[in-house]
């Protein structure tokens, strides 16, 4: 069985999660970035975020994660504001921005079981190793980061995907530098997750697979 496909396989989660985002507003000195915003996922779903360069869909993501702060509008995660009780909502969060957020120094191993401890879920060697290999870094595993390719340290966060069992995924242009091999991938990483009852905000400019997704549109 392949990583992807045990990533299918998982039991789904003990309840249907649920996010509810409800009239944030942001602005910046005299500028508005947005405001009412508001749109609600359930388990089972994904939103696409959509808008021309810099009107502010990630610091939307940024936002609803809890990493920015909002002018007015609230977050709930489950039915219960996530600044009332934000560690309920971050157990259950995988965050991950435009950049890779990859450690140059760090080998893709490295990278991979780092980030996966900081959000508390260590997992084997081995299965980091058949998560990297899956994404086809098996060769490249023990090599520093700055010696991969832009592609090659977006599948780390493939691998990541594979083996964090966060119910919400939050993502920023997750398929940026990846190959048409790398894209598929993904899209099938984001369809088990959501068959097996997870959600997800995306931001992009690309069409994805699985469609249809529903959007959200700056205007």
């Amino acid at each position: 069985m392949s990583a992807v496909e045990a990533t299918a396989s998982r039991t789904g989660f003990s309840k249907r999660p649920n996010l509810q985002v409800e009239g944030l507003a942001v602005s910046r000195g005299p500028a508005t970035l947005f405001r009412d915003v508001a749109f609600r996922v359930e388990g089972g779903e994904w939103l696409a975020i959509r808008g021309p360069n810099g009107c502010g869909k990630t610091t939307l993501l940024r936002c609803i994660a809890g990493l920015t702060r909002v002018d007015r509008g609230d977050v709930r995660w489950n039915g219960q504001p996530t600044r009332d009780d934000p560690e309920a909502f971050n157990s259950e969060l995988l965050y991950a921005g435009h950049l890779a957020g990859i450690k140059d120094d760090l080998s893709a191993e490295e990278n991979l079981d780092g980030a996966l401890r900081l959000r508390g879920h260590a997992t084997s060697i081995e299965a980091t190793r058949s998560a990297l290999a899956e994404v086809g870094l098996e060769k490249r595993r023990h090599l520093p980061a700055r010696r991969l390719s832009a592609g090659q340290r977006r599948r780390i966060g493939l691998a990541r995907l594979i083996l964090d069992p966060a119910a919400c995924w939050m993502l920023d242009e997750p398929i940026t530098a990846l190959d048409d091999a790398g894209q598929a991938m993904f899209s099938r990483l984001l369809r088990a997750h959501i068959d097996r009852g997870g959600l997800a905000v995306i931001a992009t400019h690309h069409d994805l697979s699985p469609a249809p997704g529903r959007e959200w549109r700056f205007a």
